[in-house]
């Protein structure tokens, strides 16, 4: 017997619905709601990871996803919204949605910032119906200490990502597969 089974669908199904239906806490205050947690996201990276304010300075853009909630019992997704901001400066709001298959289970809320280091990739991004996050990004990745270090590899790479404020069990959070849409909120 095959591995996936109706029930396992009709039970992942409905753990896509209820990540669906949760909304991110977002409601109907829109953009303003979304450049506090923004604005927020941005101070906590910043605070508790020394190594970020140095890159963060370097960036000609960074988008900021506050708040991904990520859930999956063999199928799997995510979704967040967000800010892309030049000169700490908001200019574009998007959503950040991905999808996966597989051995997984469980449920986990997370932060990440998309740091464009080259006016070229910032210029993709925005040109974009709908970015992919795929081999033209690094990830800057916390050690023990909280400092995220970048390498001399990660700083020629035109979009940094750092993957920050864990919480929830689920094996990992990456953001290589999301792909960002552009919104109004």
């Amino acid at each position: 017997m095959s591995g996936i089974s109706r029930r396992n669908i009709l039970i992942s199904g409905g753990a896509l619905a209820g990540l669906a239906a949760c909304g991110n806490g977002i409601g109907g205050n829109g953009a303003a709601k979304l450049d506090a947690r923004v604005d927020a996201a941005r101070d906590y990276l910043r605070t508790n990871f020394p190594g970020a304010a140095e890159t963060m300075s370097k960036a000609v853009g960074i988008l900021y996803v506050p708040l991904v909630t990520e859930a999956g019992l063999f199928f799997g997704g995510a979704y967040g919204r967000g800010a892309l901001r030049i000169n700490d400066v908001t200019v574009d709001y998007y959503s950040a949605t991905q999808a996966s298959y597989g051995i997984q289970i469980g449920a986990q809320q997370y932060a990440h910032a998309l740091m464009f280091m080259t006016q070229e990739s910032l210029a993709n991004f925005r040109a974009s119906d709908g970015w992919a996050a795929g081999a033209d990004l690094e990830y800057a990745l916390p050690d023990r200490g909280g400092s995220a270090g970048v390498e001399t590899t990660t700083t020629l790479a035109p979009v940094i990502a750092y993957v920050y404020g864990q919480a929830g069990f689920i094996a990992g959070a990456t953001v290589k597969g999301t792909k960002y849409t552009r919104i109004i909120p």
